[in-house]
């Protein structure tokens, strides 16, 4: 699992008594259970049996897959997941390419590291690596490149340094999270820019003494 969210986790249980494990990272697995007990869904999950910290790497077959763990992002929990011999990383939601992500401050993510995690994910792998992303954007693909985690990078500090510059100027959460645009992230369209922009603002005010 790349994570814990239904739409990456929930097919665990489709795979009961036909796979040896279910591997993610270990703070994916207690998001997951949490998640569970709240939404009282604990008979339709299969939780991970195995967990990893910071790297995890097996050969299986002819392929060799590593698991990498960079820090927060979307969540406190996501796994870098790359198939070396085919050079392909699927990130999970660590990038939505073009579109407004969801941010989920209940399960760990942080902003500003997740712009470390995408600007390690860049320097760790190379220039033909293909990155399989969770969401896109209309018209865009979720195959990507680094150049696409660099605008994703760039576009996560323009929504924190323009939450930031409304808050000085006196502006309410009420009145930041109305905005349907990001200063800076022109090519982020569509509807979703209030979930960034309040995370973003739970995330600086938190700072505030």
């Amino acid at each position: 699992n790349t994570h814990h969210h239904g739409d990456h986790s929930s097919g665990n249980i489709s795979f009961k008594g036909m796979v040896e494990h279910v591997l993610a990272h270990e703070n994916s697995k207690i998001n997951q259970e949490r998640s569970a007990k709240t939404s009282k869904t604990e008979d339709k999950q299969l939780y991970p049996d195995q967990t990893f910290g910071t790297t995890w790497s097996q050969k299986i077959g002819k392929e060799k897959i590593t698991l990498h763990y960079f820090g927060a992002g979307h969540t406190n929990g996501d796994a870098f997941i790359h198939l070396e011999h085919a050079n392909i990383v699927h990130m999970g939601d660590l990038l939505f390419n073009r579109r407004h992500p969801f941010v989920d401050k209940s399960a760990g993510a942080n902003m500003a590291s997740w712009i470390k995690v995408l600007d390690k994910a860049v320097a760790t792998f190379d220039k033909k690596t293909q990155f399989v992303c969770g969401h896109s954007g209309e018209g865009y693909d979720i195959v990507t490149k680094p150049e696409d985690l660099k605008a994703f990078g760039d576009y996560l500090g323009n929504v924190l340094k323009f939450v930031e510059g409304e808050i000085k100027a006196g502006k309410t959460k009420e009145e930041i999270v109305k905005n349907k645009s990001i200063p800076g992230s022109d090519e982020w369209k569509g509807d979703g820019a209030s979930r960034p922009l309040e995370a973003a603002y739970v995330e600086i005010t938190s700072k505030t003494p």
